[in-house]
């Protein structure tokens, strides 16, 4: 067997074929070409931004610039995010859900309806009794 007849078949450590297809039996990787139809907006907590913020603020020059690169950040970002930080909003938001927010009085409004429907019903019961005395007096 030449040299040349070996450069044909496939190697045992499974490379490629001389003619640049991969060896019988495997097929290549082939990465899925679907594209989402609408980009999904990054959404950072309060507690990231927080961090981020104070770590900012113990970076030199040189090292903010790694920072913004390593968490995937803009500047703008980061300065909009300062901008909360100094007016005191970033320490006080909460990550907060979106839509009808919880109502603090619910569990004391809905006791208070309960008992004030309850009141009604005796009422209406005392008034019957009375009535039913009433008869039975005269």
């Amino acid at each position: 067997m030449t040299d040349q007849q070996s450069c044909r078949h496939p190697s045992p450590e499974g490379g490629l074929e001389r003619s640049g297809k991969p060896p019988s039996g495997e097929s290549p990787a082939v990465p899925n070409p679907e594209v989402s139809p609408r980009a999904k907006r990054r959404t950072f907590s309060a507690k990231y931004k927080l961090r981020i913020v104070e770590e900012a603020k113990r970076c030199s020059a040189g090292e903010l610039g790694a920072l913004l690169r390593r968490e995937g950040i803009y500047s703008s970002h980061l300065a909009n995010w300062r901008k909360l930080y100094e007016r005191g909003a970033l320490k006080e938001l909460r990550d907060s859900k979106r839509g009808r927010k919880k109502d603090p009085n619910r569990e004391g409004r809905l006791e208070l309806e309960r008992l004030q429907r309850e009141i009604e019903k005796l009422r209406k019961k005392l008034w019957q009794a009375e009535k039913i005395i009433e008869v039975q007096k005269n």
